[in-house]
């Protein structure tokens, strides 16, 4: 394990808190509080928080500011690591394959995961997801079209969904 470092960014939808290791974006939610972010990875994961900015943290922070300014696919390019079994591994991975400004149902999601009938697995897997926006659960919806949970609110999944379906120059 290598240590992890956090930093913060202020955003339209209020602070966005990144937690990464030397190579990987380990967390990330808007919150000020990265120790809430810390109990969101995967034990085997975890380190100690300390202060240096790792190269990948520097290249997250810029592609946030990018999404904010119009790139939304900036941060599918950012390496993000997290851990759990196989399901919600594949899920995870499929969730980053959606396209910004074209949200898919949880039955979508399931089917791009692997598992056509596992809804719920996939809607549990959008639940456990630590990396926020760099594996973009808010582009999830319900089959009538009403948003779904989302760990940070509706209000924030609405703003991201609202500026992803704005066309990007």
């Amino acid at each position: 394990m290598s240590p992890i470092s956090p930093t913060t960014l202020t955003t339209p939808d209020g602070p966005f808190t990144i937690l990464a290791d030397e190579e990987h974006v380990l967390a990330s939610g808007w919150t000020a509080e990265a120790d809430q972010l810390l109990q969101l990875i995967h034990p085997s994961l975890r380190d100690e928080l300390e202060g240096a900015a790792p190269t990948v943290l520097v290249q997250a922070e810029e592609a946030v500011r990018k999404y904010y300014a119009g790139d939304h696919a900036a941060v599918g390019l950012v390496p993000v690591l997290q851990r759990s079994g196989p399901f919600r591994q594949q899920a995870w991975e499929a969730l980053r394959t959606v396209t910004p400004g074209e949200p898919i149902t949880y039955r979508e999601y399931a089917d791009r995961s692997g598992s056509p009938l596992a809804v719920r697995a996939a809607a549990g897997a959008c639940a456990s997801n630590a990396a926020a926006l760099f594996v973009p659960c808010h582009r999830i919806i319900r089959t009538d079209g009403s948003l779904g949970g989302f760990r940070y609110g509706a209000e924030v999944k609405q703003s991201l969904l609202r500026r992803e379906a704005t066309v990007s120059v």
